[in-house]
């Protein structure tokens, strides 16, 4: 499968778990932002992770998905106006900005706990024990150890407030706010399709520099891109006066740095022969490098 393959599949799915029911309004505020067109390059990692494994990717979708509701969670309140106040988000006015903070507050907690709900309900052929391994993955990535302790430290850092040094609250940063999800879609893929541990550190330590090297990108592009390419608000970083790797080591050592880590993803899984994920890292080193 190609990664537009994946992405459509990726995208019938979704609509297909999360159907508009009654209360309308939560579920039409959920899909809204779910439906947004986004690279979904979580869900499909985890997807082209079980293929390249040997495994059928079929089992995998339901924890794909989840952990794009995960993400698209996190999108909806990173716009909310207590935290980074986007009016727009892939192109597209925000949740808040269609429904109302009260609205938008609540589908973010919806999808957090929905998208758990989906992989035990439409999980198929996968053991008991497998399922409650994918869930613990899934809970601390969601919460105080991943997802949500990276975002406070990131607010934190936008009042020049650190508990520890600069370099240190990046890594952080980088590690608990962006890398997480990525690790948790390898993570997951590697104990659906039950590998050995050698195999799923090797594919973890790649998802955790693809995680650095991503956000380090995103910090570029803030940069240097446009909101058409985006599809977000640009320069709101630096506005801010946001804690980030350019405004850390400059414009420069941040591309250098971001290919660096490009071709270190390349060593670890350039051997696995996946040209889904060869595409992944080409996209980021042909924008980059039309910049050098």
């Amino acid at each position: 499968m190609m990664m537009e393959e994946l992405i459509k599949l990726v995208n019938e799915k979704l609509d297909e778990y999360l159907e508009i029911k009654y209360p309308q309004t939560i579920f039409e505020s959920m899909k809204y932002t779910l439906s947004l067109k986004g690279k979904r390059l979580r869900p499909v990692m985890c997807l082209e992770t079980v293929r390249m494994l040997g495994k059928n990717l079929e089992t995998a979708l339901p924890t794909a998905c989840a952990i794009e509701m995960l993400h698209v969670q996190s999108l909806i309140h990173d716009d909310l106006p207590c935290m980074d106040n986007d009016d727009y988000r892939r192109g597209k006015p925000s949740n808040h900005k269609v429904f109302g903070e009260a609205a938008a507050v609540l589908a973010g907690d919806a999808l957090l706990t929905y998208a758990p709900q989906t992989i035990i309900e439409k999980s198929t052929g996968l053991t008991a024990e497998q399922i409650l391994k994918i869930i613990h993955e899934y809970t601390k990535a969601a919460g105080a150890y991943g997802l949500i302790g990276g975002q406070i430290v990131d607010i934190e850092s936008e009042k020049q407030h650190f508990e520890k040094d600069k370099e240190e609250t990046l890594s952080y940063i980088h590690i608990h706010k962006t890398a997480v999800l990525f690790r948790l879609a390898i993570k997951t893929a590697c104990i659906i399709a039950a590998t050995n541990e050698e195999t799923t550190l090797e594919l973890d330590e790649f998802a955790l520099k693809f995680g650095e090297a991503f956000q380090i990108y995103d910090d570029i592009m803030d940069e240097i891109s446009t909101f058409e390419e985006m599809g977000k608000t640009i320069g709101k970083d630096k506005q801010a006066e946001k804690l980030t790797y350019t405004t850390l080591y400059g414009l420069e050592n941040a591309i250098s740095k971001c290919l660096l880590l490009i071709k270190e993803c390349h060593d670890i899984i350039d051997k696995y022969g996946s040209e889904i994920f060869e595409e992944i890292l080409g996209k980021i080193e042909k924008r980059l490098n039309t910049r050098k």
